[in-house]
């Protein structure tokens, strides 16, 4: 079993038990907690340490309307039938890998891979009600990197198979990185097989160079 080295850090924990994140980060946070029991126990004791507040907290005079307005959203059918469905179209994985992401993806869907460069392919996962914030999954081959970089917002990666090194650290399979909005990076492939990452972008990339700047375009994300 591979060693998880790299976390979310407790105060991003806390905002993903809170439900202050929006839907595309708190998406590659609950793919990691798939693969970490110590993260995700850390969210549960959370949780559970919130509830007993709740409960401790004396009542409020609620609105006239509220019981019914409740029981009228329970019988309502859902606003968003993708949010309901099962994962779509899930595109394969290298040889020897497989998705841990049934409970955290369901009801996304995912496109098929799409090349952007030799060795270098991405899907897109669309998210319902999420435009703020771009998913995708990255696969690139052994030696492969992404241009350097920086981020106008936060960007959250999930690594699934492989690893790469970004001049700041060596991430592996079930890693999570969440460089900030000043760090320049440059992933390179420095695994023996292909990397896939799970990657969500609030804002835009800022590539350092042309190259990176088109591949970007075409990746949707510069």
């Amino acid at each position: 079993m591979t060693r998880i080295t790299h976390h979310p850090s407790d105060a991003l924990l806390l905002s993903h038990a809170a439900g202050r994140l929006p839907a595309g980060l708190a998406l590659v946070v609950a793919v990691h907690m798939e693969a970490c029991t110590r993260c995700a126990a850390y969210v549960g004791a959370l949780e559970a340490a919130g509830g007993a507040l709740l409960e401790e907290t004396p009542p409020a005079a609620m609105h006239a309307q509220a019981l019914d307005q409740a029981l009228a959203a329970l019988d309502a059918p859902p606003a968003d039938a993708a949010r309901q469905a099962p994962l779509q179209g899930p595109p394969p994985l290298p040889q020897g890998a497989a998705w841990p992401l049934a409970l955290a993806l369901a009801g996304s869907q995912i496109a098929p891979w799409r090349w952007i460069g030799r060795g270098m392919r991405y899907s897109r996962v669309r998210l319902a009600g999420d435009d703020a914030v771009a998913v995708f999954l990255l696969r690139l081959a052994p030696g492969k990197y992404l241009p350097q970089h920086a981020h106008s917002g936060r960007e959250f990666t999930q690594v699934l198979c492989g690893g790469f090194h970004d001049g700041r650290a060596q991430f592996h399979a079930g890693d999570f990185d969440a460089p900030g909005r000043g760090v320049h990076h440059l992933p390179v492939v420095q695994s023996a097989g292909e990397c896939v990452c799970l990657t969500a972008v609030q804002g835009r990339l800022q590539f350092d160079s042309v190259y990176g700047r088109l591949l970007g375009q075409l990746a949707g994300l510069a």
